[in-house]
């Protein structure tokens, strides 16, 4: 039997279920899911499923990720809601490459762990299998592991498994429907140009449940527990001299400014930090923040390309201003200018969690 897997919170409980009530079955877990954006998303939903089917003893297939035709399949849906017409296009287009799957392997059966997710509708599910069924002879098989707490089982597997537990369905208009009704900031679609990692996004738990493969691989003890903290996401910084000449500019992490723009002039200046005559923003030097920093940046376009860390420059801005609260804007330059400055900064200190890994 081929079963269709959108991801490990789904997958590990169905499959175990599958497993037992199917015996004489040979299952083949097929991972298609062109829906899933960011494509970092998409494999760190991927990554846990493999470390599902491992454990499980099952071989995994990986389909194509062919988002561009899912975006095409889906267009003039976008605003649809959750189990709406978008949903059901969706389902089809999953469907139907994975039931060509499973004629191309010689399957007469399949199923999908949707069935299993709270948020899909096992009646549209199963209609859409059973068009599929008449169309090319492959049987839709439509278990119900839901009820009878099958959800209670499901939510305890996952976490004595200590699977990845993703916050929305997978594709990008169900991300911004929700993150709009729950007036959360999508730090999901952030990619800095310089492709730092940032706290609690994708690619940090991207790389966490790696490293968790790999304390699996040498027998090592572990457990994944959440912690709050305030996170940060940088919109604009942007510094104009005079009128409108632009300036190279870059902003420390948790730099905040409450109205978003400022204008001025730098009025003093103490131990190499120079102070603005309003917002109580403050400026370096390249120069200076190489000596602080034991860095040999050559122009802040380099450090804006290659920034240091955030544990970096927490430890920069403690130097400053011996704060580990402070959220004064700190800005780089090459040289001080003796001019009127117009600094304009759109950043968002929000709520958030992420998680850790403790090693026992």
């Amino acid at each position: 039997m081929l079963v269709h897997i959108c991801c490990s919170v789904d997958s590990h409980f169905f499959l175990e279920k599958l497993k037992n009530d199917f015996p004489e079955e040979k299952l083949t877990g097929f991972f298609y899911d062109p829906n899933i954006h960011p494509y970092s998303e998409y494999r760190l939903r991927y990554l846990d499923v493999e470390r599902s089917c491992k454990k499980l003893d099952i071989d995994l297939l990986e389909g194509e990720y062919d988002f561009e035709a899912w975006m095409d399949a889906v267009r003039g849906l976008e605003k649809e809601p959750e189990k709406g017409k978008r949903c059901e296009v969706c389902f089809d287009k999953r469907f139907d490459v994975s039931a060509h799957k499973a004629l191309e392997l010689g399957e007469k059966k399949m199923t999908t762990t949707l069935l299993v997710s709270p948020l899909k509708s096992q009646e549209q599910l199963k209609r859409v299998g059973d068009e599929f069924y008449k169309k090319n002879g492959v049987e839709f098989i439509a278990v119900d592991y839901r009820s009878g707490g099958g959800t209670q089982d499901q939510s305890r597997v996952t976490k004595e498994e200590q699977l990845y537990r993703q916050d929305y369905c997978g594709c990008i208009y169900g991300l911004t429907m929700q993150r709009e009704s729950q007036d959360k900031l999508m730090d999901e679609m952030f990619s800095p140009i310089s492709n730092t990692v940032l706290p609690a996004s994708i690619e940090e738990r991207l790389s966490l449940y790696g490293y968790r493969m790999q304390l699996e691989d040498k027998g090592r003890e572990y457990r994944i527990q959440k912690h709050k903290f305030l996170n940060y996401r940088q919109f604009t910084c942007k510094l104009t001299l005079g009128k409108s000449t632009p300036v190279a500019a870059y902003a420390l992490s948790y730099s905040t400014l409450s109205r978003k723009r400022a204008e001025g002039r730098i009025e003093a200046e103490i131990d190499g930090i120079f102070y603005f005559n309003r917002e109580e923003i403050r400026f370096i030097t390249l120069e200076k923040f190489n000596f602080l920093t034991c860095k040999s940046f050559g122009s802040v376009k380099e450090l804006i390309y290659n920034p240091l860390s955030y544990e970096e420059e927490a430890e920069l801005r403690f130097k400053i201003t011996k704060s580990i609260y402070d959220l004064t804007p700190i800005i780089v330059l090459e040289k001080i200018p003796d001019e009127k400055l117009t600094l304009t900064l759109d950043a968002k200190i929000y709520e958030d969690t992420k998680e850790k890994i403790i090693e026992i």
